[in-house]
């Protein structure tokens, strides 16, 4: 819902009729923060550009925890779909 919400299709691809899946890969820290995002499938540069702002917005996830308790970090793999209508 949070990236539905807040992604803006850029326009130079929405004029190219460039849409896809971008793969974002992050690191759910054990305080909740989401950190090193990076894209492990590309579609456009611009897509791209646009769904790591989005990640890197995002409010604090609930971290990882283990069975004892302890919080852990957890990478996280997040597709962003771009469609035009």
């Amino acid at each position: 819902q949070y990236l539905n919400k807040n992604i803006k299709y850029p326009v130079v691809p929405q004029e190219q009729g460039i849409q896809g899946r971008v793969i974002i890969q992050f690191v759910v820290d054990k305080d909740g923060t989401i950190t090193d995002p990076v894209v492990v499938r590309s579609v456009d540069p611009y897509l791209d550009k646009e769904a790591l702002r989005v990640i890197n917005q995002m409010p604090k996830w609930k971290p990882g925890e283990l069975e004892d308790g302890t919080k852990v970090a957890v990478y996280f793999t997040v597709p962003v779909m771009f469609r035009l209508q």
